[in-house]
């Protein structure tokens, strides 16, 4: 099973705050582990422009407004563009599949500052990573649900709804979820 590329649904009662209502695009999955980052929980600071500022990239008038979420409990200082895939840094641009592209430089912040960067994209600040075998075993106990990944929820303005949305995508309705699996 390769996930990349799709996304992972955190299920009801995973026991976890961090990935309660959950939604995750899976960038890279092998048999080493798994990485992935939140599209749905934005952080109310630092705001991109104010990133920007710490950094030390002056933003140009055509600034693009991009959105900043928790990308997930790893390494939360670390920022992680995930953009359509038309955007390609010199150094450091990872395909993700022909949807998504994942950028992790200053080059592409600095394109963004200048309106030069990626059609769309979402700053992650942190990541959601997995040991070898790990993601299988938390689907096996009923942790995730994964479906295709679609760009139209991961950049969408409505965080409160993509979790939903990617449910309503494999014909689940929240309401009739479980935190427990059965065996038939």
């Amino acid at each position: 099973m390769d996930l990349t590329g799709k996304f992972l649904i955190a299920m009801p009662g995973m026991g976890d705050p961090r990935f309660e209502t959950a939604l995750i695009l899976v960038c890279a999955h092998s048999d080493d582990g798994a990485m992935g980052l939140i599209v749905n929980k934005p952080l109310p600071e630092p705001g991109f422009r104010r990133l920007l500022e710490q950094l030390e990239i002056t933003p140009g008038p055509d600034c693009a407004d991009v959105k900043v979420q928790f990308g997930g409990p790893v390494e939360n200082g670390r920022g992680f563009v995930l953009h359509s895939p038309e955007y390609s840094a010199e150094d450091g641009t990872m395909p993700i599949d022909e949807t998504f592209g994942m950028t992790a430089t200053l080059q592409v912040l600095e394109d963004l500052a200048r309106g030069k960067g990626p059609e769309r994209a979402l700053l992650a600040l942190g990541y959601a990573g997995w040991g070898p075998g790990q993601i299988e075993s938390e689907i096996l106990r009923n942790g995730w649900l994964s479906c295709e990944a679609s760009p139209e929820i991961v950049f969408s303005l409505d965080n409160a709804t993509k979790w939903e949305r990617a449910l309503k995508t494999i014909g689940v309705d929240a309401l009739t979820l479980s935190s427990t699996a059965g065996r038939a």
